[in-house]
């Protein structure tokens, strides 16, 4: 696990730093906020300490601009401010926790913990796998048994809402509300066509067929 702690106290950042080495973690330290949100920002951490008050750019200021671009990695902010209304900017800028100083490290081990576990439990999902099929959605690749498949924009959503809903009879109705965001039925083939297309694509070449078509109720996406 991968630390980046942001914390002008040098005594207090080398105490921390061979501790944290201690329990199993890899840590990076920088005292400068400024640096400290173009690192964060560039490098992936799974987790930040962030000191509230630094040079350059106070944690506040990371946080924020961390939490606006996007970048989810979970923070533990770092105060001698210790009031009721310091605690809740700090959870209100992007902070995960908030730990007063002075501290004891096993607090500080036992919150990381528990971030860890939240992010663990929080994380998106970004593979999906039926039988040989694999779907890396970050990536936006399908491959069966190690073959690589194109697939259209539209495709790509229809198989991917299959493979999230695999051994399940999905039907017309539901691929039109959540592939197409259709709320009524257009009266044409359009699902029909993209279910011959994408069967085409990963079932034609590769055996068992995954692909199934339920009478009367819809499709299913699994091995028969």
């Amino acid at each position: 696990m991968r630390i980046l702690l942001i914390e002008d106290d040098r005594k207090l950042a080398d105490y921390l730093r061979k501790a944290l080495v201690e329990v199993g973690f890899a840590v990076d330290h920088l005292v400068d906020g400024r640096e400290g949100l173009l690192t964060a920002a560039s490098l992936d951490y799974d987790i930040l300490i962030v000191d509230r008050m630094l040079p350059g750019l106070d944690g506040l200021g990371i946080v924020r601009t961390l939490r606006a671009a996007g970048n989810r990695t979970p923070v533990l902010f770092l105060s001698a401010l210790g009031e009721v209304d310091d605690r809740v900017q700090g959870l209100q800028a992007g902070g995960d926790d908030y730990l007063i100083k002075p501290f004891a490290f096993s607090e500080l081990h036992a919150r990381l913990e528990a971030l860890l576990r939240r992010g663990a439990a929080d994380a998106p999902e970004t593979r999906l796998r039926v039988a040989d099929l694999e779907m890396d959605l970050l990536k936006r690749e399908v491959i069966r048994a190690g073959t690589p498949i194109q697939l259209q924009p539209r495709e790509f959503r229809l198989l991917e809402y299959l493979m999230r809903h695999a051994g399940q009879v999905v039907t017309r109705t539901m691929l039109l509300e959540q592939v197409w965001d259709y709320r009524f039925d257009p009266q044409t083939n359009i699902i029909d066509v993209h279910i011959s297309r994408l069967r085409g694509k990963i079932d034609r070449d590769f055996d068992p067929s995954l692909l199934q078509t339920v009478r009367g109720a819809g499709y299913l996406l699994g091995v028969p």
